[in-house]
């Protein structure tokens, strides 16, 4: 659908807010109503800035009027001690109007900086308070568009629309009660002009609103894009996909730019509709008024003020209708922050839940099924039993639901049906946090952080002293590479951990988890994707890192977990075998075929049962 069509279904009045649902008022409303619930806090203030804005207003209105009464001074030939006070009289309120507005300008933007740092540290928060389930279906990128681009659209707008709308309204209420005081008629005049301003920006407005949320919308579907083609930048030119990343690229950035254009180039007419219905009020005022004075019914300074406010007449208009497009701007991204803030977040743990503490690392499944979408089974009366400080091996084809036992484990999702005993304790009367603190993972894609390699390690227990670091480096066989930085352990590492290798990422990551020191490890194919050499060093140090501990441990390469005290062997959701590597090749079933099919791909011999 081009943005041309869009438009069109604006024209129609079908308007569509964030993610493709009808933009209701309501919806505004609620938007509106929550960002005051930030801007409250600071009420005493904003009565001040009220204040101030009523000040600047009137001293804007009452300038006119004396220029008005100095001009006839001055026509008249009248005494030279009151034009000089009413020069005097006239320098002061500029004076008043320029000090009223510095003051008002400082004060909202300091509520507004400071509304919006409220408002992006509780966004912040919540999403560390969401479920993995959340993240699983939005892209990052989009996510970092909300916390950017969306509360960076709010603050502008609270810096600045809020003072000039309200400035707008005061002005124009106090303008328009002059000028019935100075002359009915011509006022009768002026207003001609204002039904065809009404309904020139309700032509308008009624366009640019769905525009602009789709604007906001297109603004982070393509910082999505961006961050997941940068992140994924090896996979784009292993494959040489870098023409299709164009033309994706190029596509969504069509859609914005369009979505941009029209909203822009239909909010652009408003100034200059307001111009041309301006310039025609001055010249219905400069005729009626001049025959008016030539039959001496006003006198040429009350023209001369009345001119003067027909001249800026039009300007609150004006700034009304382009200060609501950025008002809409502001509230289509509102609306997608405020989308987040309100969503479910992970439930919270049971009344009676309690720490845990001295965890053993006894692990019971008791007819555990799961399904992560309705009428779609991923677990299915999942049962086994793992004593404290045995290794247990999850294997078995791709989407057999080996990561989903190590995320039932770990709590980011509770099972649909059965339960899960950690040392006899159902998991769901253990808090979630303290439950996750007696865990450690040594994940496929080892995650580090941006920082130096010493906090990077420390992240496993941020209260660990520089000496329990360098130890932990020493068992996981990190710290003679670490030695070799050019910094130690005082290398600053980026977030990708670029500059060192996928092993010594890995090795650093075993690091972490022996400094964290957990009743249970979690080990999801440590190994893969590593030369032999590396191997042997990470297989060590995870040797030593298991010792003592009950360690889960999901294999993709069999030959890795022959000696773990079981092995759990998974097929389309089901447990379809259980028992040692021995034991499971002499049954000569499901683990037995998987094993020697992996053993011939790799260029080996099959082995017979028993051996």
């Amino acid at each position: 659908m081009s943005a041309m069509n869009r438009a069109a279904g604006g024209m129609r009045g079908e308007q569509r807010g964030p993610g493709g649902k009808k933009a209701r008022p309501a919806d505004s409303a609620a938007a509106l109503r929550k960002i005051w619930a930030y801007l409250a806090v600071h009420r005493k203030l904003l009565l001040l800035i009220l204040l101030l804005v009523l000040v600047n207003s009137a001293a804007g209105l009452f300038a006119p009027y004396l220029l008005g009464r100095t001009v006839d001074h001055f026509a008249d030939g009248k005494s030279k001690t009151v034009l000089i006070h009413l020069l005097i009289a006239l320098l002061g309120v500029y004076v008043i109007q320029l000090v009223s507005g510095w003051l008002q300008s400082y004060w909202m933007i300091g509520i507004s900086q400071k509304t919006v740092f409220t408002l992006r540290r509780d966004l912040f928060a919540k999403l560390h308070q969401l479920p993995i389930s959340y993240f699983a279906k939005r892209r990052h990128g989009e996510m970092m568009s909300r916390l950017t681009n969306d509360i960076d659209n709010v603050s502008q707008t609270l810096g600045t629309s809020f003072i000039q709308i309200l400035s707008s309204v005061l002005t124009f209420i106090g303008m328009l009660v002059l000028m019935l005081w100075l002359s009915p008629l011509l006022t009768l005049v002026t207003l001609t002009i204002v039904p065809a301003m009404f309904l020139g920006m309700k032509w308008i407005t009624s366009r640019t609103g769905p525009l602009f949320k789709e604007q906001q919308k297109s603004i982070g579907d393509l910082n999505g894009f961006v961050e997941e083609t940068l992140s994924g930048q090896r996979i784009v030119k292993t494959f040489a996909r870098e023409g299709r990343v164009l033309e994706e690229f190029a596509v969504k950035n069509e859609r914005l730019r369009e979505a941009a254009y029209y909203a822009q180039t239909y909010s652009g007419f408003i100034p200059k509709l307001m111009n041309v219905l301006n310039n025609a009020s001055f010249a219905l005022i400069a005729g009626v008024g001049g025959l008016l004075a030539l039959k001496g019914a006003i006198s040429v300074g009350v023209i001369l003020t009345f001119a003067e406010y027909a001249r800026q007449f039009t300007r609150p208009l004006n700034d009304l209708a382009n200060q609501f497009n950025t008002f809409l701007s502001a509230v289509a991204g509102a609306e997608r922050v405020f989308e987040v803030l309100e969503e479910p977040e992970e439930e919270e743990d049971e009344r009676e839940a309690a720490e845990l503490s001295g965890m053993r690392g006894e692990i019971r499944f008791s007819d555990v099924s799961f399904s992560y979408e309705a009428n779609r089974t991923t677990l299915s009366e999942i049962s086994f039993h793992a004593r404290p400080g045995e290794t247990v091996a999850l294997v078995g084809p791709t989407g057999a639901g080996k990561t989903t036992i190590v995320q039932l484990l770990s709590r980011f999702y509770d099972p649909s049906a059965g339960s899960i005993f950690i040392d006899g304790r159902d998991t769901r009367s253990i808090k979630r946090k303290s439950l996750r603190r007696s865990m450690g993972f040594v994940l496929q894609d080892a995650f580090l952080f941006q920082g130096t390699v010493r906090e990077n390690i420390r992240y496993g227990r941020l209260a660990a002293t520089d000496e329990e670091v360098e130890a932990a480096a020493q068992l996981a066989n990190a710290h003679s590479f670490i030695a070799r930085l050019p910094k130690g352990y005082d290398t600053m590492l980026s977030h990708d951990g670029s500059g060192i290798s996928q092993g010594q990422k890995q090795l650093l990551s075993i690091a972490r988890a022996i400094l964290a020191d957990p009743a249970l490890l979690i080990l999801d194919e440590a190994t893969s994707s590593i030369d032999t050499v590396t191997e042997v060093r990470i297989q060590e140090a995870l040797n030593r890192l298991m010792e003592g501990r009950t360690s889960v441990v999901i294999a993709h390469r069999l030959g890795t977990i022959q000696n773990a005290d079981r092995i759990l062997v998974l097929d389309e959701g089901k447990l379809v075998e259980e028992g040692s590597h021995r034991e499971l090749i002499e049954k000569r079933s499901f683990y037995y075929d998987l094993y020697q099919s992996q053993f011939s791909n790799n260029g080996g011999r099959a082995i017979p049962a028993g051996k």
